[in-house]
């Protein structure tokens, strides 16, 4: 399979990236996937399943990029000896990366009673009145949320 259709998948890949090198880190990717998630056995439609894990791993790709272009907008005003190290700034952005996943995770409504609690410092109170919500039905909301964040910790 690899042999088969590896420079077909970077080739498809290198078009959506403009971009050999993370082409070919995404084409090694794919396979990964394929022999850690797939029995040995290669499946009919072998183009269809490769394109289907490269379509996930370049979403992954462009929502972590933005993620760190958004923290490196945010810290471009800092002086130089403010700036974290590149460790430090590493482990923000994956920090970042795993808090998006799990909002993406959350349904809409408990994510913005989440994010209005936590971002604009909101009282249950103040989002009921926001939200057109009872208070009880926005502590569930928040509570879920909150047992997410713990789940993405470990």
């Amino acid at each position: 399979m690899y042999c088969t259709h590896r420079r077909w998948l970077h080739t498809w890949l290198q078009r959506h990236l403009a971009d050999t090198g993370t082409a070919a880190d995404l084409t090694q990717d794919t396979f990964i996937r394929v022999l850690t998630t797939r029995s040995m056995q290669a499946p009919r439609e072998s183009r269809a399943l490769l394109t289907h894990i490269a379509k996930g791993l370049l979403i992954d790709y462009w929502r972590r990029r933005d993620i760190e272009q958004a923290y490196l907008q945010a810290v471009a005003h800092l002086a130089e000896h403010e700036a974290p190290s590149p460790e430090t700034r590493l482990m923000l952005i994956e920090a970042l990366v795993a808090v998006d996943n799990m909002l993406s995770t959350l349904k809409p409504l408990t994510r913005q009673m989440f994010l209005m609690a936590q971002l604009e410092g909101m009282t249950l109170a103040e989002i009921a009145v926001r939200t057109g919500k009872p208070a009880i039905t926005v502590r569930r909301h928040i509570r879920r949320a909150l047992l997410a964040c713990m789940s993405t910790q470990q």
